[in-house]
């Protein structure tokens, strides 16, 4: 037996790559870019800027897992990055996001437990942080500088935590499907 001999209703989902996918991603792409360069924010150490990055990202990633968070967390940062005036820490940011988003995706996709959603938060955040603190000790800032800016990075992930998983919890007492959005064989004309 496949998966086309079942009824439609029971077949696992497709988690190809759909047309409301791709537009999924470009909203939270957009979103994530917009809460990075629009809350007032203030520089830090390395000359980089607080934000609410964080936030969005963790957000996107336990809903719509791994690869919806790392493209969502990387290219929404870089491209703040680049508007912002920060085009030098762009990569950098793509990378540290990016990992953040796949590690809190991976391991909290779908989790209802708020205790394993701060798992894989924390897991993400901690890469996200280190990965910031080795790029700006070793290609832009030096480490004295990379050192200070490590606590203003736990401070946007802790953030992260603080807003974006209530905020999953509110959107999914709010509207039940949001964790099937996205994926194939959802919307049938009739």
């Amino acid at each position: 037996m496949t998966d086309s001999d079942l009824p439609k209703n029971t077949r696992p989902p497709d988690r190809s790559l759909s047309p409301a996918m791709i537009g999924l991603v470009a909203v939270l792409i957009a979103l994530t870019a917009v809460v990075t360069v629009v809350p007032p924010k203030f520089l830090t150490t390395a000359k980089g800027y607080f934000n609410l990055s964080d936030v969005m990202i963790t957000f996107s990633s336990l809903i719509f897992g791994p690869w919806v968070g790392m493209v969502t967390g990387g290219v929404g940062t870089a491209l703040a990055d680049l508007y912002s005036g920060f085009a030098p820490f762009a990569p950098l940011s793509f990378l540290a996001h990016g990992a953040e988003g796949f590690l809190i995706g991976w391991l909290g996709r779908g989790q209802r437990s708020v205790g394993r959603m701060i798992v894989a938060w924390f897991v993400g955040s901690v890469a996200m942080v280190a990965i910031y603190l080795v790029g700006e000790g070793l290609f832009y800032t030096g480490w004295p500088l990379a050192l200070g800016e490590v606590p203003v990075n736990v401070i946007q992930a802790l953030l992260g935590a603080i807003i974006g998983i209530p905020l999953v919890l509110a959107v999914r007492k709010a509207y039940p499907p949001i964790d099937r959005i996205g994926q194939r064989g959802q919307w049938t004309e009739e």
